[in-house]
């Protein structure tokens, strides 16, 4: 049910997704939303975080800092593991492509990239390795084969599980981004 009194300008809404004309096209940006199970394992770790924390001023209150700092040390640990996991995903600019997992960073530059397209493959589901049929998003690089590099984005990922629709809207965004940007 559209609540059309929540905002002034409901085209403003409707074109929520889209690209602003000032945005800086510079600028690394994800052309999608990270999905729930991220921002969810996210949010648990934060929590998890928090209670460690705790637990690090109660044991430096009692005198003992040696162990409050290992408390503190593990608590940041956590907290930089759950931003980097917000993190991840596939990342669009005017430079190239980037694909951030959880520990690692790879970048292509618009002039290695090939093509990006959608296929149809089996794909592991949540990351694990249990795979199930599914699309997933290749990205094939100039004088490479296609099976050398994971896939940028599946429709089991933590992303789009049960979100097709995201998924295919992401996969068209960043085939569009290099339609653009790979011509020149």
């Amino acid at each position: 049910m559209p609540l059309p009194f929540l905002t002034a300008d409901p085209a403003l809404e409707a074109a929520d997704d889209a690209a602003l004309p000032y945005d800086d096209r510079d600028t690394w940006r994800r052309p999608y939303r990270p999905g729930p199970y991220r921002v969810g394992a996210s949010a648990l770790m934060l929590l998890l975080a928090s209670f460690v924390l705790f637990a690090a001023v109660i044991i430096a209150a009692t005198g003992t800092f040696g162990s409050a700092g290992v408390f503190f040390a593990v608590a940041l640990v956590v907290i930089a593991g759950a931003l980097r996991l917000l993190r991840v995903g596939v990342w669009v600019s005017a430079r190239g492509l980037r694909q951030v997992s959880f520990l690692v960073t790879r970048t292509v530059p618009w002039e290695q990239v090939a093509g990006v397209r959608t296929v149809q493959q089996p794909v592991r589901w949540l990351g694990l390795p249990r795979t199930v049929q599914g699309q997933a998003l290749v990205l094939e690089r100039q004088g490479r084969p296609a099976d050398a590099l994971p896939p940028l984005l599946t429709t089991h990922g933590a992303d789009f599980l049960a979100r097709a629709g995201a998924f295919d809207r992401a996969a068209d965004a960043v085939e569009a981004w290099a339609a653009e940007y790979r011509r020149g």
